[in-house]
C-alpha cells in the first residue's frame, strides 16, 4: 500500500488525531519543529531503508512525549496516517513511549528518561567500528541532562572523537539542576563542538545541524519558550 506524504503545514492536523495523553501535550510540540527539520532535510533514511545498516539513526530519548514523532513519521510515510487515531490503545502500534519492534523507523525504546545519549553513543561507536558512514542523532530534553548517566556519555564520546554523533538538546528550561554557562558549555568542555538556535527557526536549525564539526562530537541546543515542558 502506498502511504501519502504530508508537508509542515499537516503536522497540526496529524497532531490533532492523537489523543488521550494531553498532559503531554506541549511536551511533544517542543521537539515538533527539531524533529521536522532533521527527517525532512537531514537524515538519510527513510520508509525503504529502515533496515538498511548504512541508513542515518534517530534516538528519540525524551520518549514521554512522542506524538510530534509520531506525527513526523506519519507525514514521511513511515506509517499511515490512520494509525494515529489509535493511538494509546491497548492494541495500538503507537505507545505513549515508542516501541522500536512495532513502529517502523523507531530505533529505541525509549521514555525513561537519561538513556538514550549514551545508547546514542553506542550506536555511533558501532557504527564506526563496521566502517559505517551513517550518522546516529539522539533529540535529549535539557532536564535529561540531569541524570548522571549523561554526564559520562557526553565525556566518552568527546574522548573518543565520535564525529558522526550529534545530540539535539531541547531546552525549554525545565531543568531543576542546570549547567553553569549553559548547556553548550557543558558539552564543549568534554571536547563537543556545539551551537545554540532558536528552535522554531527552520533554516538555523538546519545551519546547525549540519554546520562542520572539526572532527568531534556536535550538540545543537534548540531554545524553545519555557511554557513549553
Amino acid at each position: 500500500m502506498r502511504i501519502t506524504r504530508h508537508g509542515y503545514s499537516d503536522l497540526p492536523r496529524l497532531l490533532a488525531r492523537m489523543t488521550g495523553d494531553e498532559k503531554h501535550d506541549v511536551s511533544a510540540t517542543s521537539t515538533l519543529d527539531a524533529i521536522w527539520v532533521l527527517y525532512e532535510r537531514v537524515l538519510r533514511v527513510g520508509p525503504d531503508t529502515v533496515e538498511d545498516p548504512d541508513r542515518d539513526r534517530f534516538l528519540l530519548s525524551k520518549g514521554h512525549g512522542p506524538m510530534a514523532y509520531y506525527a513526523v513519521l506519519a507525514a514521511m510515510g513511515f506509517v499511515e496516517e490512520s494509525v494515529l487515531d489509535t493511538f494509546g490503545r491497548f492494541d495500538s502500534v503507537l505507545g505513549h513511549h515508542p516501541d522500536r519492534t512495532l513502529v517502523p523507523g523507531v530505533e529505541i525504546g525509549s521514555g525513561s528518561l537519561g538513556h538514550g545519549l549514551g545508547l546514542a553513543v553506542g550506536t555511533a561507536l558501532g557504527n564506526r567500528i563496521a566502517g559505517r558512514d551513517a550518522r546516529t542523532v539522539v533529540l535529549v530534553g535539557d532536564a535529561e541532562l540531569d541524570e548522571g548517566s549523561n554526564a559520562e556519555a557526553i565525556q566518552y564520546a568527546g574522548r573518543a572523537g565520535l564525529d558522526r554523533l550529534m545530540t539535539v538538546v531541547v531546552d525549554n528550561s525545565s531543568a531543576s539542576q542546570g549547567w553553569p554557562g549553559g548547556i553548550a558549555a557543558r558539552f564543549a568542555v568534554e571536547g563537543w563542538s556545539t551551537a545554540d538556535v532558536d528552535g522554531r527557526d527552520h533554516d538555523a536549525l538546519h545551519r546547525a545541524f549540519t554546520a562542520s564539526t572539526g572532527g568531534r562530537p556536535h550538540a545543537v541546543v534548540a531554545h524553545v519558550e519555557s511554557k513549553e515542558s
